[in-house]
């Protein structure tokens, strides 16, 4: 295997009352998307924002195409692109517009900057909307032209933030479709996200992220070999009395190992979910709920998590 392009050592952050990185390392190959995943405060973004220099490490450090976030933070900047959780455009312009400035503080100019303007907004797929206030995007479009800007420069590493947060199924899926075209054309990614089906259908290893530190590393048949045989069972419910009780009782069962609840639906991991799924209805009867749906699924990211942590991804 050829050097990392991007290797993080024992990454920590720590504020006056809080430890929101600890000891986080790992590293990506050239040409890779490598996931980060884990629920909204885990530490993914504050990660993301001491790789790309926007935030100093309280300890350790990174080096990325050879060059160390910690004392050389411009060249660094000059390899890597970010796309932010949140929308770093000027509503009042145009996508053009919006274009134009960003590359010019990427020091693009003239010619070249005219053409990466043309060459990112084909990649956005919204050539056709160049011309039109950002203002007036959805949300979708809003995030697939910040994309764009990341994008101007031509970096070798880009890191995505939770990019499709808040958007509707289509625009999801376009954004999917561009970080699996981009990285067809070589491009390395890092991929923040809390959605499992995300980071399963886009990388070949992911990291597991949860209360500032990296819990599990691997590939994804690595990651689940890790939950061995057990199912994953989703209950839909109402009308429980005591929820605490119920999950009490569910995880003194045979066979059941975790008893997470998800608003109205419970989370189970169960070996051989199928043959317990008598006993773990009657628990729930028992404790006057209902059951309105059940789904049993195979080892997956999501049961890897309830599985290292005792909860649902979700959560």
């Amino acid at each position: 295997m050829s050097n990392p392009i991007l290797q993080a050592q024992n990454l920590h952050k720590r504020y006056e009352k809080v430890h929101a990185v600890q000891g986080i390392s790992f590293d990506i190959q050239q040409g890779e998307i490598f996931s980060l995943l884990g629920p909204n405060g885990a530490g993914k973004t504050t990660t993301i924002s001491m790789l790309s220099c926007l935030l100093s490490a309280t300890e350790g450090d990174a080096v990325i195409d050879g060059h160390s976030v910690g004392t050389q933070a411009d060249a660094v900047k000059r390899v890597i692109g970010v796309v932010p959780q949140e929308i770093a455009l000027y509503p009042d312009l145009t996508a053009r517009e919006n274009l134009m400035f960003w590359g010019k503080m990427y020091s693009l100019s003239g010619a070249h900057l005219k053409q990466r303007v043309a060459e990112t907004l084909e990649i956005a797929g919204l050539s056709d909307r160049a011309n039109e206030k950002v203002e007036t995007y959805s949300g979708g479009m809003k995030r697939r032209i910040n994309i764009a800007v990341g994008l101007l420069h031509e970096p070798k590493v880009l890191f995505m933030d939770e990019p499709t947060v808040g958007i509707d199924p289509q625009s999801r899926r376009r954004i999917l479709d561009t970080v699996l075209e981009l990285n067809q054309r070589g491009l390395t990614v890092l991929y923040t996200t809390h959605y499992m089906e995300e980071a399963a259908e886009l990388s070949r290893r992911i990291g597991i992220v949860d209360h500032g530190k990296l819990i599990a590393l691997g590939t994804q048949d690595e990651l689940t070999k890790l939950v061995g045989e057990r199912d994953t069972v989703r209950i839909g419910i109402s009308s429980v009395n005591d929820t605490d009780a119920l999950l009490a009782a569910l995880t003194k069962l045979s066979g059941v190992d975790h008893a997470a609840l998800e608003e109205d639906e419970l989370v189970l991991q169960a070996t051989n979910a199928n043959a317990h799924l008598s006993q773990i209805i009657g628990a729930i009867g028992a404790a006057g709920g209902q059951v309105k749906s059940i789904k049993v699924a195979e080892p997956n990211l999501e049961a890897v998590f309830l599985h290292l942590t005792g909860r649902a991804l979700r959560d």
